[in-house]
């Protein structure tokens, strides 16, 4: 669940007038057990006083989208028998270099009140926060049921930590470390785990970059029985890799190291033996390097794939069909620039189930790629797989017609994030503006959530969002817009947003205080580069007691300019761990 202003202004109290519940309590007993989404579960607690209680000492699940927006005392007070908890941190910024290192989100003030309220704790999943080694070593000997640890995204941690969870977490079932700034000092922490640890079920070091101790990697998924998800780092060769798919053929996710390797014909064989032996496999990822000399070793395991991810593999167009060919069940496709458009059509082709496609770009930084995907390729998947409902597409290139096309095709998204890499481009036939592609999305795609737009854009483009998007809960903006209507229009017309982020676009103090009324409904509101001033921010401050707003200040700056602002709304009050580059007003 999440916590927020809104749930402390409504949750009754003891001391409540609000009526009690003329059910039994075992009646009140079982029905929050079968609720299983956050939001119904917080929706029955608001019922009356009884129904409240019930849900909070039935609850053991929370999932808190922003660590500051509760403190760890008022959730446990709120929950006293929680088992798993789910946390995020910085602002999704921080991934671009755009949020101070040292900003905040350190866990450790967490654990500290986990170890008094919460000691019988079995998961924890973080994204986007500072976790120190002796942050992990507290983790590893506070929690004797600590069975499930995932980082993602996470900073302030070595290698030395992970030795730690490896040695002390005797029931762990889970260690996911992923996309981590991790001080990465050797492989021998896979020797920590003891040779009679046998409870593992998912383990993923992919991010990883030093050597691992193979030989104890090999002991752990041969000990390991209950093993379904493996995901190895690039140190892993392929030779290593079939060893590990004869010793674990039970598993359902896998993340292959570096698929490139001088193999002799018996080496091929039996690499491709294994993989036939891995029935079960529905997820594979890794794949780095990989070349069309070893990818038929794949093809015997690709038959129930359901999720391929290729964004670590520069695959030509070529070797995507042929590996395409023989993945018909294919919901979830990730893959690189380097396929261009005939890649894409492939995929069209080939994959009639796709449900999601994500196209990353091999090299952003170089503008003088002549190659990537276009408007074609994007076309060409729209016309093959009638079900798509999620996109991420990178590219240089982009036309109002065939975004019309694309969601007349496939009406069902529920996420388009259209990401045109050169800044203010328009459509490059017609050199209009790329307002009504947009458009065409929102009045199209009535369940559309999650919104990105790009390219050369106008107020018309964030009119038609306000007017049609009533179902947008997140929307991403760069470099668009012309005046402050166009921010004042989203934020007047979209009922259900949570989270608005705006970076680059010329919107001032007057678009920023047209959300008075909306922000304390929100998650969040990123602003960067704006036209936003510290004046505009003291007076949302000032009139939004609720808020926490956050000025991070660039070096050179002007004193009077937000270079970049964070609004968030929260039940605990301003944070007391910000740097002296966060302002809090």
């Amino acid at each position: 669940m999440e916590l927020d202003s809104k749930r402390k202004k409504e949750c009754p109290s003891p001391s409540s007038s609000t009526p009690s519940s003329s059910f039994p309590d075992e009646v009140l007993d079982r029905v929050p057990a079968l609720l299983t989404s956050h939001k119904d579960r917080s929706s029955v607690s608001l019922v009356c006083k009884d129904w409240y209680h019930a849900e909070r000492w039935s609850r053991t699940r929370v999932f808190i989208g922003n660590c500051y927006s509760v403190s760890p005392e008022i959730l446990a007070r709120r929950f006293p028998n929680i088992r798993s908890v789910t946390l995020k941190g910085k602002p999704r910024f921080s991934d671009f270099n755009l949020v101070p290192h040292n900003w905040g989100a350190d866990i450790h003030a967490w654990l500290l009140t986990f170890a008094d309220k919460y000691p019988f704790l079995e998961e924890l999943r973080l994204k986007r926060m500072t976790v120190s080694d002796e942050s992990l070593e507290f983790l590893a000997l506070k929690f004797p049921n600590f069975k499930v640890l995932s980082l993602l995204s996470c900073d302030g941690f070595t290698t030395d930590g992970l030795a730690a969870i490896a040695t002390h977490c005797k029931n762990l079932t889970e260690l996911d470390i992923h996309e981590n700034g991790v001080e990465d000092r050797s492989g021998s922490w896979l020797s920590c785990f003891p040779e009679s640890f046998t409870s593992l079920e998912v383990l993923n070091f992919a991010n990883l970059s030093s050597e691992v101790n193979f030989d104890a990697l090999e002991r752990l998924a041969s000990r390991c029985k209950s093993l379904k998800v493996l995901k190895v780092n690039k140190s892993i060769t392929l030779e290593q890799l079939q060893r590990l798919l004869v010793r674990a053929p039970q598993l359902v996710e896998l993340g292959t190291g570096t698929f490139v390797q001088e193999l002799t014909p018996r080496q091929c064989a039996e690499l491709e033996s294994a993989f036939n032996g891995c029935k079960n496999i529905h997820t594979l990822s890794g794949l780095w390097e990989a070349t069309a000399l070893y990818l038929p070793a794949l093809y015997p395991a690709c038959s129930n794939l359901t999720f391929l991810n290729l964004s670590y593999a520069t695959l030509q167009s070529g070797e995507l069909a042929k590996l395409l060919v023989h993945c018909p069940r294919l919901q979830r496709l990730w893959v690189l620039d380097t396929v261009e458009d005939k890649g894409l059509e492939a995929v069209g082709s080939n994959c009639p189930l796709l449900e999601e496609l994500r196209v990353f770009p091999a090299d952003p930084f170089d503008e003088e790629v002549i190659h990537g995907v276009t408007e074609v390729g994007f076309l060409a998947v729209s016309f093959g797989c009638r079900r798509l409902h999620y996109v991420l597409y990178f590219c240089r290139q982009m036309t109002n017609a065939a975004v019309a096309t694309i969601v007349q095709n496939c009406p069902d998204f529920t996420h388009f994030r259209l990401c045109i890499m050169n800044p203010g481009q328009p459509d490059y036939l017609t050199d209009e503006p790329m307002d009504e592609a947009f458009g065409a999305v929102v009045k199209t795609c009535t369940k559309l959530q999650r919104l990105s737009v790009s390219g050369l854009l106008t107020d018309l483009t964030f009119e038609y969002i306000g007017k049609y998007a009533k179902n947008l809960e997140l929307l991403s903006v760069a470099f668009a817009g012309r005046s402050d209507l166009g921010m004042q229009c989203v934020l007047g017309g979209c009922p259900k947003l949570r989270k608005l982020e705006i970076r680059d676009c010329p919107f001032g103090n007057a678009a920023l205080l047209s959300g008075l009324e909306k922000y304390e409904s929100m998650r969040s509101l990123w602003m960067s580069a704006c036209n936003v001033t510290m004046n505009g921010c003291r007076r949302l401050a000032r009139e939004m007691h609720r808020l926490n707003v956050e000025v991070m200040k660039d070096d050179g700056s002007e004193d009077n300019h937000a270079d970049k602002v964070y609004v968030y709304r929260t039940v605990a009050g301003p944070r007391r761990d910000a740097p002296p580059s966060v302002l809090t007003l």
